[in-house]
């Protein structure tokens, strides 16, 4: 998915297509009250550390703001977000936030639902082939690029297992783009040698496990891994102790989940990317009161999600995280507390 600057005209166009795009509710709709954000999302996700952070961020601040945020928790798969979604419509909401499960398979109902004149910003996962109102999310992209520029920066040469996100999740392809722009040229030249390339069906430990297991049974010579996120880099790195490689094997991966912090300053991962999620999930926030209120703020960028719209992007940066940086980013920013992270140091 190819993100890109807008010409002054394209912005022009899409300001004066604004009332088509999302259908401005009026004022005196929510009149007498607060506004009301449907925030759709999976049990599952809340198995992943950084999503707990996510939400309570995100409904902390709506609530500073004086909206009124209905959170829906599907059962852990796409299907069962089709009807909680169609519930949180039910609600009388007046903006729809959605960590979409699948990247297309939701489409038909975002449309119903903006049919009707209510916004959808979709949240740090893409929705496809429909033209939602929004899109607020990291630069995925850089995020491939960071965890690639650690990896040849600690092993130059080598051979390298790549272990992408899920194939549901169009971020995995963004990542995983921002990956082979560092290290395609590496590979072409002969300097790096993939081992391996594992793609998930799913976010899920056991499944990265048992796909890592399968490689490191039929060969341990590797000398690197990209994971897509923390939670894949645990399971990298609990196969590699249980070999004796913990440690050897330059690790990376994503969220800076306090495991992973931890492992970084002792060693046994050498970076985690830190996704400032105070910064994502406030401006979620401010964006769906916005959005609420019929109004469409500027984007950063614009992105192409397949249905022939550009979609409005609301971008942060993503930081790199080395045992370094760890006192001056992560625990200055409250993200872990030092205690926490340095608990097995001596």
């Amino acid at each position: 998915m190819k993100l890109y600057m807008t010409t002054r005209l394209a912005v022009c166009f899409l300001l004066l297509l604004l009332p088509a795009l999302f259908s401005c509710k009026k004022t005196e709709e929510t009149a007498g009250r607060s506004i009301r954000i449907g925030f759709s999302t999976a049990s599952d996700t809340f198995l992943l550390e950084r999503w707990n952070k996510d939400i309570k961020i995100f409904m902390n601040v709506a609530r500073e703001m004086g909206a009124e945020v209905i959170l829906a928790k599907s059962p852990g798969n796409y299907q069962g977000q089709i009807p909680q979604i169609q519930y949180l419509f039910e609600q009388d909401i007046d903006v729809l936030v959605v960590i979409p499960q699948d990247m297309e398979l939701l489409s038909g109902v975002i449309k119903k639902i903006m049919d009707k004149g209510i916004p959808v910003l979709s949240y740090d996962r893409p929705i496809m082939n429909i033209p939602i109102t929004g899109y607020v999310s990291f630069d995925n992209r850089e995020v491939g690029r960071l965890l690639a520029r650690a990896l040849i920066k600690e092993v130059p040469t080598g051979n390298y297992l790549l272990v992408n996100g899920s194939v549901r999740d169009n971020n995995s392809y963004e990542v995983n783009r921002g990956v082979y722009d560092i290290l395609g040229p590496r590979i072409e030249a002969g300097l790096i040698r993939k081992v391996d390339e594992i793609w998930l069906e799913n976010w899920s430990f056991d499944e990265a496990k048992e796909k890592i297991g399968e490689v490191l049974n039929r060969t341990q010579d590797i000398d690197a891994i990209s994971c897509a996120n923390d939670q894949i880099a645990d399971a990298a790195i609990r196969l590699l102790a249980e070999r004796r490689l913990a440690g050897k094997v330059a690790v990376v991966g994503q969220d800076a989940d306090l495991l992973s912090c931890q492992r970084v300053v002792e060693g046994t991962q050498l970076m985690t990317v830190y996704k400032p999620l105070q910064q994502l999930a406030g401006r979620a926030a401010e964006l769906a009161v916005e959005l609420a209120k019929g109004n469409l703020p500027k984007p950063d960028q614009f992105i192409n999600n397949n249905s022939g719209v550009e979609i409005p992007f609301y971008v942060e940066v993503p930081i790199a995280v080395y045992k370094e940086q760890m006192d001056s980013i992560i625990i200055k920013d409250g993200f872990h507390s030092r205690e926490d992270v340095y608990r097995n140091i001596q």
